[in-house]
C-alpha cells in the first residue's frame, strides 16, 4: 500500500546480515576446545572402564552403572534388621528415627553404627511419615534408606583382569533369584580371586540390603555386573577368549577332569531347581557336573560356585 515504505522500523530489504548485539557469537563458535583429554578420562571409552575398574579394587567404592538403568532406593525396615545391616556395612544415605522412640539396645546401637561410620544423615520423623514411607510395615521406629547398587559393565570385568596381566575369573548368575544366593556368591568370589559377577537384568536377584549382609562386606570390593542379554555377554567373553563353563547335573565332564580351569574362565551357575536355562546352556563351551557321592540330588548356587572357584584357585596356585 502506498506509503508504507515511510513507517518507522518496517524492514524493507531481505538482505540477511550481522545483526545488532551479536556480540561476535559467530567468531566465537569457530574456536577450538582444547586439546583431546586422554583415553582414561573420556566418558564410554574402554580405558576409562578399566581405570574405573581399577580404581575400585583399591578404593573399595562400589562400581560405576554404565548403560543399567536408574535404580531406587531401598528401605530396610525394623530395629533388627537395621542394626544387622549397620553391621555388616551395607551402604546407607539415611536413617529415620521415630520421634518419642522408646529406645532400647537396638535403637542405641544404630545410633551409634550410623554415628561412627560416617555418611548416614539421621533424619526424625514422626510415626505417621515412616508408615508412609514403609506402606504400613512394622517399622519399629527404625527405618534404614540404602541407595541403589551402581552395577559395572560386563566387558569391565574381564578388561580390569587382563589389564592387570591376570586370567579372568568370573562368575555368571543364570536365573538366580535369591539375594542371599547372590551375596554367598558375592563372598566366594572374592575370596577365591574372583574378578566380578554378571547377573541378568530381568527375572534375577539384584544387589539388594539382604544381599549386601550375606556378602559380609565383600560387596564393597567385588564389582557386579548387570547384562542386559546374559547370553550376548556370555558370547562376548567367548570373543574375547574366555572359556564358558556352565555347571549342570547332566553334564558331560566331571569338575576335577576339567583342563581349563586355569586359563580366562566364566563359571555360569543356574537356579537350583531349574539349572541354566537353554539358550545359556547352548551358549557354553563346556558342561561340568559336580560329583556328590553322598546323593544330594544338587547345590544351591553359593554353594555349586564356592566349590568351583576353591578348584580354579588350587590349580592355580
Amino acid at each position: 500500500m502506498a506509503g508504507n515504505s515511510q513507517r518507522r522500523n518496517r524492514r524493507t530489504s531481505n538482505k540477511k546480515g550481522a545483526t545488532v548485539g551479536s556480540g561476535g557469537k559467530r567468531r566465537r563458535a569457530l574456536e577450538g576446545k582444547g586439546p583431546t583429554p586422554p583415553a582414561e578420562m573420556r566418558k564410554g571409552h574402554a580405558k576409562q572402564r578399566i581405570a574405573n575398574a581399577r580404581a575400585r579394587k583399591t578404593t573399595g567404592r562400589p562400581p560405576q552403572r554404565r548403560g543399567g538403568g536408574k535404580g531406587t532406593n531401598e528401605l530396610v525396615v525394623g530395629r533388627n534388621p537395621v542394626v544387622e545391616a549397620l553391621r555388616e556395612g551395607v551402604p546407607a544415605t539415611m536413617l529415620y528415627v521415630q520421634q518419642f522412640i522408646d529406645s532400647d539396645e537396638r535403637v542405641r546401637e544404630a545410633l551409634k553404627l550410623a554415628g561412627d561410620r560416617g555418611g548416614i544423615h539421621l533424619m526424625e520423623a514422626p510415626r505417621p511419615e515412616l508408615d508412609r514411607m514403609t506402606n504400613g510395615l512394622n517399622h519399629q521406629g527404625l527405618v534404614l534408606q540404602v541407595p541403589a547398587y551402581e552395577y559395572a559393565h560386563p566387558e569391565d570385568l574381564s578388561a580390569a583382569a587382563f589389564d592387570d596381566g591376570e586370567d579372568p575369573l568370573i562368575v555368571a548368575l543364570d536365573g538366580v533369584t535369591d539375594p542371599r544366593n547372590l551375596g554367598a556368591v558375592v563372598r566366594s568370589v572374592s575370596a577365591f580371586g574372583g574378578h566380578g559377577v554378571v547377573v541378568p537384568e530381568r527375572r534375577a536377584a539384584g544387589m539388594t540390603a539382604g544381599a549386601w549382609k550375606t556378602s559380609a562386606g565383600t560387596a564393597a570390593r567385588t564389582p557386579v555386573a548387570r547384562a542386559t542379554n546374559l547370553t550376548r555377554a556370555l558370547e562376548s567373553y567367548q570373543k574375547a577368549g574366555l572359556t564358558v563353563i556352565g555347571l549342570a547335573a547332566d553334564g558331560e565332564v566331571e569338575l576335577q577332569d576339567l583342563e581349563v580351569l586355569d586359563g580366562p574362565v566364566v563359571i555360569v551357575v543356574g537356579s537350583e531347581g531349574k539349572g541354566l536355562s537353554r539358550l545359556v546352556g547352548e551358549t557354553c563351551d563346556v558342561r561340568v557336573r559336580i560329583p556328590m557321592p553322598g546323593g544330594a540330588e544338587s547345590l544351591n548356587a553359593g554353594v555349586a560356585a564356592g566349590v568351583v572357584l576353591y578348584e580354579v584357585s588350587r590349580r592355580r596356585r
